[in-house]
């Protein structure tokens, strides 16, 4: 089941947190990143965060998280991740087609480092465009992708 997550709650922070901290290490490893910015989010920073969280619970664990920033003209998808546990289950596309379905935009945009395969395939399938590729400060090239919805 995907609800929205009331992420300004503790408890549910700490949640998303720990499917953050489980799945982003993962993508680290991929990336062959020593220094990977998304690990360093603290639980208040979930708390305080300006963006929408939804998630995918399965036999009530928290299993995966995306987190929506919307934009007068776009929507960014700034994090998909699943516990490593659930990949390849197609749990993924379930959030990205509820994406979709409940935010009416132009454009859509998503990021991911350049060696997340994985990631880009799932982008790929869903009609997102490689619009740009560039070298991050922290030594992670990343790609961005664009989903025009006209």
């Amino acid at each position: 089941m995907i609800e929205k997550l009331e992420h300004t709650n503790p408890d549910i922070a700490e949640l998303i947190y720990k499917v953050f901290q489980v799945s982003y290490a993962v993508e680290a490893k991929l990336l062959k990143a020593k220094d990977f910015p998304p690990l360093k989010r603290k639980v208040q920073d979930f708390i305080s965060c300006k963006s929408d969280f939804y998630g995918l619970w399965k036999h009530q664990e928290l299993v995966a998280v995306t987190e929506i920033k919307q934009f007068d003209a776009s929507v960014h998808i700034q994090s998909m991740v699943v516990v490593p546990e659930y990949f390849r289950q197609g749990i993924a596309q379930q959030l990205i087609s509820y994406v979709f379905e409940n935010y009416k935009t132009e454009m859509f945009t998503v990021e991911t480092g350049v060696d997340n395969l994985p990631a880009i395939k799932l982008y790929q399938k869903y009609d997102f465009i490689l619009v740009k590729e560039w070298d991050t400060e922290f030594g992670i090239r990343k790609v961005r992708f664009e989903k025009n919805c006209h």
